[in-house]
């Protein structure tokens, strides 16, 4: 029979496991819907008659929403809590999936708006539930967060025409089945939920306690440079990682590559970017180098845009290795830094929606910019020389991101004692 603390620690190691399994399954379901539409977005084109700056809009409209409604999550913090918020979010991704399935241009886009700002609000919360729940575990539950990030990527841009083809439907009815992952992440987040609940039951519901505190961190953040040097990493490779996402199948279906295979490439550049991701927060940690591991994954994009630009199609799977690698390391970098370079929970809130809103605001001109620089030049080449341009300053925020010192603290580079608790 087990003792009163063996029985103690089982619960206690069970709300740990199931804690894990919700927050990764959440995670999955923020990129699956934006990757969905890629592979069917020539179809798109065609049905709607849509050009290219069109499509790019539409692609683009989920990272504006990532980036505008970053600014409003600190007052709906005070409102809810961060989990019962997360789970509103994943009702509003259902119901901005669902709208997707009108046959209207109107509905496409509206539910692209609803299910984009749900994702935002995800997006600003989860680095604070991952401060306030797995404090001692920052970057292995970061670079599982990427994992689930890159993995709901490939499941959506590999699976959505495969699923297409298989019940014999259409690109409406096959983007609304990934209404059915973001059920079950919902289901066992709202177990979540409730196990929170049930541990903090004095706790206060929103983020009211933290309001002083968050208001004099967000106002000194703005005239950080460590804060802007986070922002603009966080920007550039999403701008970058927008952009391809939205527009490498259809380059590929232009060099001659049927729909399927187009959006399998796309898909199969994501499973590098998962042991990517998993791996790069854990490997920069035990080197104490993250600069080294933000210089990679700028050289690997670097070498895959300008191979799109050439000759994509002889060694594609090479390019598209090193791509995954080079967007897998830098998501889970810039998401990274948004935690370590901020010394306690309220500075982490405030520097999440300050990196994430003007990062993704930034970012979402990257596929519209995309599809006009197409448009115009009626070649893929300059667009992804563009975003080769783009890479370096990217690596000069990366580098200065990555140096051993908090926000607060941009002069003198951190007390050691500080610097020890971020390297945990």
């Amino acid at each position: 029979m087990l003792s009163s603390g063996s029985r103690w620690r089982l619960g206690r190691s069970r709300g740990v496991i199931a804690a894990v399994i919700g927050f990764v399954l959440m995670t999955a379901n923020l990129r699956i819907a934006i990757a969905a539409l890629s592979p069917v977005l020539p179809q798109i084109q065609r049905s709607l008659g849509l050009s290219s700056a069109m499509a790019g809009l539409l692609t683009t409209i989920p990272v504006v929403c990532f980036g505008a409604v970053a600014f409003a999550v600190p007052a709906m913090r005070r409102r809810a809590s961060d989990h019962v918020l997360i789970a509103g979010a994943l009702v509003a991704l259902i119901a901005g999936i669902a709208l997707r399935l009108a046959p209207t241009v109107l509905a496409l886009f509206a539910g692209t708006v609803v299910l984009g700002a749900a994702i935002a609000l995800s997006n600003v919360v989860l680095p604070s539930v991952v401060r306030a729940e797995f404090a001692t575990r920052i970057p292995l539950m970061m670079g599982l967060y990427s994992m689930a990030l890159s993995a709901g990527a490939a499941a959506g841009a590999g699976l959505t025409v495969p699923l297409e083809r298989a019940f014999g439907i259409g690109w409406r009815p096959v983007l609304g089945i990934w209404a059915l992952p973001a059920a079950l992440a919902l289901a066992v987040w709202l177990g979540e939920v409730g196990r929170h609940r049930r541990r903090n039951p004095l706790q206060p519901t929103g983020a009211s306690r933290h309001d002083a505190a968050e208001a004099v961190a967000g106002r000194a953040l703005w005239r950080d440079p460590i804060a802007w040097s986070v922002t603009g990493f966080m920007g550039l490779q999403s701008f970058g990682f927008y952009a391809t996402l939205a527009f490498v199948p259809t380059l590929y279906q232009s060099h001659g590559l049927n729909a399927a295979r187009a959006g399998w490439l796309l898909s199969y550049s994501n499973f590098p970017a998962i042991l990517a991701a998993l791996c790069a927060p854990l490997v920069a940690r035990r080197m104490g180098r993250a600069d080294v591991a933000v210089t990679v994954a700028v050289a690997c994009c670097a070498a895959a845009f300008v191979a799109l630009a050439l000759d994509p199609v002889p060694l594609a799977y090479v390019w598209m290795t090193l791509l995954g690698i080079g967007q897998g390391t830098a998501i889970a970098l810039a998401l990274s830094f948004i935690v370590l370079r901020s010394p306690d929970p309220a500075h982490g809130a405030r520097l999440s929606m300050m990196a994430q809103g003007c990062g993704y605001l930034l970012a979402s001109l990257g596929p519209l910019l995309v599809g006009v620089v197409h448009d115009v030049a009626k070649s893929w080449s300059p667009a992804m020389y563009l975003l080769g341009a783009l890479l370096i300053p990217q690596l000069a925020f990366g580098l200065r991101a990555a140096g051993d010192r908090v926000v607060g603290d941009a002069g003198s580079g951190g007390a050691p004692g500080m610097r020890a608790k971020m390297a945990r």
